[in-house]
């Protein structure tokens, strides 16, 4: 389903419908999800790093880790195809292998990548949603961590077992684990687009929650 099909019904019926696609893709922890076992230390200096995590629509995503403390900068994108078919509508017919991440700058002497997944599980998306997020389906909706290097995948592939040992969610969770092999960049209109559109629908009912989330649980990775 293309999310943009929702803004041709008049404004009630989208709200209608957009809420209850939203109310079934809700995060369903069964508790507090707690902090990664396995994890980095803090950096003993400020540097910068990337992490790239796809969850949904990554116009949400970039929304919400620009309210992530540590996070210098949030980029929307694809990943998991080529970069021939990188493309907004491309990789909408679900056929392209990519996802829509976000890549995430951060500085690891304020922010581990631990504590970054914590906030991709909690509440960035519904990771026991297998090609859906919300109102969007398709593989291009997908779950997925891009791990950069060895340690982002031990402590990703850790982080998911402790979840599903520990049973945070109703159901198990379906997040990839995949080797980053290129991401790139989105075209410059979906950048920063839930900033440049909050009255949107979409946005106000998908997107600005993971905020309110992240403030209201997670109120020491919160930032404005």
């Amino acid at each position: 389903m293309r999310r943009f099909l929702v803004r041709s019904f008049p404004i009630v019926s989208a709200l209608i419908v957009v809420a209850v696609l939203a109310a079934c893709s809700a995060v369903h922890a069964t508790a507090a999800i707690s902090d990664p076992v396995v994890d980095g230390s803090l950096a003993p200096a400020i540097s910068q790093r990337t992490a790239v995590l796809a969850g949904g629509c990554f116009w949400g995503m970039q929304l919400l880790f620009q309210h992530v403390k540590g996070v210098v900068s949030v980029t929307a994108g694809y990943s998991g195809g080529s970069a021939k078919t990188a493309g907004y509508e491309t990789v909408g017919s679900g056929g392209t292998g990519h996802a829509e991440p976000v890549r995430i700058t951060y500085d690891p002497s304020k922010i581990t990548y631990g504590r970054l997944l914590k906030v991709f599980f909690s509440v960035g998306h519904n990771p026991t949603e297998l090609n859906r997020q919300g109102p969007d389906y398709g593989t291009q909706y997908r779950s997925v961590i891009f791990y950069g290097d060895d340690d982002q995948l031990r402590i990703a592939r850790a982080y998911i077992d402790q979840l599903n040992q520990a049973k945070a969610f109703s159901d198990k969770i379906v997040t990839q684990l995949t080797p980053l092999n290129g991401f790139y960049p989105a075209e410059g209109y979906h950048q920063n687009y839930a900033v440049r559109n909050p009255d949107d629908p979409y946005i106000r009912i998908n997107d600005l929650p993971k905020v309110d989330h992240l403030r209201q649980q997670l109120p020491d990775l919160y930032v404005k």
